[in-house]
């Protein structure tokens, strides 16, 4: 397919250029997740055969980019979308052997500390890892040395009110802020947060160039395409224009520190005061 004809053609993105338009848009669940996914893995050092978590894959569409791209193994984890149309979706992308599809709660994985080369999630992390014993937690699932990185949508600035234009509806009636949105974090509260903890060394964190312009073009596609899951917020994020939303890219290395996991329903019979 020509740039001409490709609605999601992107410079910033030439990985992704390479995929199917009409597969990005029907395994989307809000941003573009390909698109994330490419700027966080060309910050992260991914080789072939590499166990990787991709947390809160949702419908597997960054699970197939990873295996396919870099080669990776990926345990494609989600809470909301089921295994088994995401296994549907390996296969018919011939990934059946690099990717595994689960159900997970992200307090509850179900996988032995020190077991993988990296930890990704794209547009999912602010949902539980705002929480200040979480990266702690989800850090012991990495081998020392291992990476993890996560991008989010965020906040270009500190606000204490949310501004006029992101609060009143759109034209299709559409609202965009709403209360899940106060988990989008500035650059500077991820920096802090994760540099905080001793779970993870080479704290780095950047925000991506016109991240609102690159969202607010793939809603106009979706919209154009008759593929919008929930109304567009195209309109919203014109009006913004970068000045309150922005993505957030955050990367890390487990260090050799270890934590306890507070989020274990057994912990009180582990250290003896539940016997």
């Amino acid at each position: 397919m020509s740039d001409t004809e490709n609605p999601l053609f992107k410079p910033e993105f030439p990985r992704s250029n390479s995929y199917d338009p009409q597969w990005m848009m029907d395994t989307q669940m809000g941003p573009n997740p390909v698109w994330l996914m490419e700027w966080l893995a060309e910050g992260m050092a991914l080789r072939e055969g590499m166990r990787v978590l991709d947390l809160g894959c949702g419908r597997a569409a960054t699970s197939i980019f990873l295996a396919k791209e870099f080669g990776v193994q990926v345990w494609a984890a989600d809470l909301w979308i089921g295994p088994d149309r995401n296994w549907q979706r390996a296969v018919d992308a011939g990934v059946e052997n690099r990717v595994y599809p689960l159900r997970i709660e992200a307090h509850a994985l179900p996988f032995a500390q020190g077991f993988f080369d990296a930890v990704l999630s794209v547009d999912a992390y602010q949902y539980f890892g705002t929480d200040e014993l979480y990266l702690g937690y989800i850090a012991g699932f990495l081998r020392e040395g291992g990476q993890i990185g996560a991008v989010v949508p965020g906040l270009a600035r500190e606000i204490e009110e949310v501004p006029a234009h992101l609060c009143e509806p759109q034209s299709n009636g559409k609202v965009f802020w709403e209360d899940g949105c106060w988990s989008f974090k500035t650059r500077d509260f991820w920096q802090r947060l994760w540099k905080r903890s001793n779970a993870v060394r080479d704290v780095r964190t950047d925000s991506l160039p016109d991240g609102w312009r690159h969202w607010r073009d793939f809603e106009r596609a979706l919209e154009a395409a008759g593929k919008s899951i929930f109304p567009s917020d195209a309109e919203a994020l014109d009006r913004d224009a970068g000045d309150t939303i922005d993505f957030v890219r955050m990367r890390a290395e487990r260090s050799g520190a270890g934590s306890m996991n507070l989020y274990d329903s057994s912990l009180g019979v582990q250290v003896g005061v539940d016997s």
